[in-house]
C-alpha cells in the first residue's frame, strides 16, 4: 500500500447559481466570514498531511493561483505601518514553492472528467479528491484526517458519506452498504444521483475521496452518465470488488456552499463560533 500525499481540488466550474457574483469571482474564492471556501479545504488537506496540492482550474480561475501566491504590494504596505498581526493572517495563504500545480479542464463533462485532467500529476500514486464548495466542518479532527486514519488501516479507497434524508438522495452519489465498523461501512455498491425511491441507502457522498490510480484508467474511456457527464461515481463502482472500498461516515457538520441557503448557514454558524463576532452577532440574531 503506497502512502497517499497527492491531493486534487476541482476548481473549474462556472459558479452559475452564484451568478452574478461569480461573473467576476470565483465560486471557490468567496469568503466564509474571512476565509474564502478554497482555503478552508487546502487546510484541511494539509492537517491530514497531504504535501503535492493540484487544482484543476478554468479560463476564468486565475485568481485562485493569485490567492495562494504571494501579495508583495499588501505584505509591504502591512510591513510599512508595522501591522504584524494581520501579516500573520496571510501565512496560510502562501503555499510553499513547488506544493502546488494548476492544470486546466478545457470543457466542462463532470467531475471524472476534471479529475482525469490531473492524470500526468498523479501517476501511479493514490490521491485525495476534495470539493470545496462541501465545507466539512471539524477543526479539530478534519475529515480527510479522519479518512485518513481509515485508509491506513484498511488501504484501498475511502469515501466520506454522512446522512441524507431519504428524500434527498436523488442529488448525491449513494452507496450500498455492507459490514460495518464504527463509522467505517464496507461499500459494495454505488450510485449516481438514483431515481426519487430506489436509493441503495441513505448515505449520500459529500466531497472527499481518497483513491486508487487505476480510478484514472477507466476515466480514461470517457464514459458519459447522468447528465451526459463523465462521472467519477461511475468509474468508483467499475472497481467495487476489485479493490477495498469503504465508506467513512464524517463526524462533523456538513455545509453545502454550493447552494445559496447552505453558503449563508456556513458563514452564520462559523461566524457563531468567533470569540470576536460570535457574542455580537447572536444578541443581533436574537432582535430578528
Amino acid at each position: 500500500m503506497k502512502p497517499v500525499r497527492k491531493a486534487i481540488f476541482p476548481v473549474a466550474g462556472f459558479g452559475t447559481r452564484f451568478l452574478p457574483a461569480t461573473k467576476a469571482v470565483p465560486k471557490e474564492l468567496l469568503p466564509v466570514v474571512d476565509r474564502p471556501l478554497i482555503q478552508y479545504a487546502v487546510d484541511e488537506a494539509l492537517a491530514a498531511g497531504f504535501d503535492q496540492l493540484i487544482f484543476v482550474t478554468g479560463r476564468s480561475k486565475h485568481a485562485i493561483e493569485d490567492y495562494f501566491d504571494r501579495a508583495f504590494e499588501i505584505e509591504s504596505d502591512l510591513h510599512a505601518k508595522q501591522k504584524t498581526d494581520i501579516i500573520e493572517l496571510l501565512k496560510p495563504t502562501r503555499l510553499k514553492p513547488g506544493q502546488a500545480a494548476f492544470v486546466r479542464q478545457q470543457e466542462m463533462s463532470g467531475l471524472g472528467h476534471a479529475v482525469w485532467c490531473a492524470k500526468g500529476l498523479i501517476g501511479d500514486e493514490p490521491f485525495a479528491v476534495l470539493l470545496p464548495d462541501e465545507l466539512l466542518w471539524n477543526p479539530a479532527n478534519p475529515c480527510l484526517k479522519q479518512m485518513r486514519e481509515t485508509y491506513d488501516a484498511k488501504g484501498g479507497n475511502v469515501i466520506s458519506v454522512v446522512e441524507v434524508p431519504a428524500e434527498h438522495t436523488h442529488r448525491y452519489g449513494v452507496i450500498t452498504p455492507g459490514a460495518s465498523e464504527g463509522a467505517v461501512t464496507e461499500i459494495t455498491g454505488m450510485v449516481e444521483k438514483p431515481k426519487q425511491g430506489t436509493a441503495p441507502s441513505n448515505l449520500a457522498v459529500v466531497g472527499r475521496y481518497i483513491l486508487q490510480p487505476e480510478v484514472l484508467d477507466i476515466l480514461d474511456a470517457g464514459k458519459r452518465g447522468a447528465g451526459n457527464e463523465i462521472q467519477l461515481t461511475d468509474a468508483m463502482a467499475e472497481l467495487i470488488g476489485v479493490q477495498p472500498f469503504h465508506a467513512q461516515t464524517f463526524d462533523g457538520t456538513r455545509h453545502d456552499c454550493g447552494e445559496k441557503l447552505g453558503f449563508i448557514q456556513a458563514n452564520v454558524a462559523l461566524a457563531l463560533e468567533r470569540s470576536d463576532i460570535g457574542p455580537a452577532l447572536k444578541e443581533w440574531l436574537s432582535t430578528l
